[in-house]
């Protein structure tokens, strides 16, 4: 090995193992960082599309127009999905008691398939929002280890070396040490931003999903009201 200690003279260098490690914790780190990107823009969107809809459904517009505008507006946004789930499943319900000609229905029969849409919906946005969070998880808590164990086969290996030469000065022993440790410094550059990621877009998340929640239970609250029994 040559004396150049630089960090693109180590990587080089490193052994087939050690670079196998590299290549790994790079692709993880550029995997993470495209979900990073894809995930604040995503919640961004929610968010302020959340606001949106929030100001339109509660400015005084009946829900027919609320329901008309959506598909213009939000395509495929959270809360507005939640909203066209749980008041498509009124209007249906409306149209069958129009059709048996009867007024009269079992008011908690209405609410509960209201109900359940609403939760169907919740869920469905539940999984899309949550969507390689996991993976995030998974880079922050694996890539430290896969980075150490790059580190111990280069220490491995650049023992041996020092065995079968019979030399230990510094001047030999530095660049295999420190080729080994390029791995654990790889390995926490995938991590960090990984971490960091998954609690920022968790915490995001809950409050999202909170507010989905609540709007889920004050929907329901104003459809009980024309539901009689």
């Amino acid at each position: 090995m040559t004396g150049d200690l630089s960090v693109w003279s180590l990587i080089l260098n490193a052994g087939p193992v050690v670079k196998g490690v590299l290549l790994l914790l790079l692709l993880l780190s550029l995997i993470s960082w495209a979900v990073i990107l894809n995930k604040w823009r995503l919640y961004r969107k929610t968010q302020r599309e959340a606001d949106e809809f929030s100001s339109a459904f509660w400015g005084g517009k009946d829900m027919d127009t609320v329901l008309a505008g959506i598909q213009q507006r939000y395509p495929n946004s959270s809360l507005p999905n939640i909203f066209q789930a749980g008041y498509r499943e009124y209007a249906r319900h409306s149209r069958e008691l129009t059709n048996v000609g009867d007024k009269k229905i079992v008011a908690g029969g209405g609410l509960d398939g209201i109900r359940r849409a609403l939760d169907a919906a919740l869920s469905r946005e539940l999984e899309r929002l949550s969507r390689h969070l996991a993976f995030l998880a998974t880079v922050g808590s694996t890539s430290p280890f896969i980075g150490l164990f790059g580190t111990v086969w280069g220490i491995m290996n650049a023992f041996q070396g020092i065995a079968l030469s019979k030399n230990t000065s510094l001047a030999t022993v530095a660049p295999g040490i420190a080729e080994a440790l390029v791995a654990t410094a790889f390995g926490l550059v995938a991590a960090i931003p990984a971490v960091v990621a998954y609690n920022k877009f968790s915490a995001d998340m809950k409050r999202i999903v909170a507010n989905m929640e609540e709007f889920s239970s004050e929907f329901l609250n104003i459809i009980s009201r024309h539901i009689k029994s």
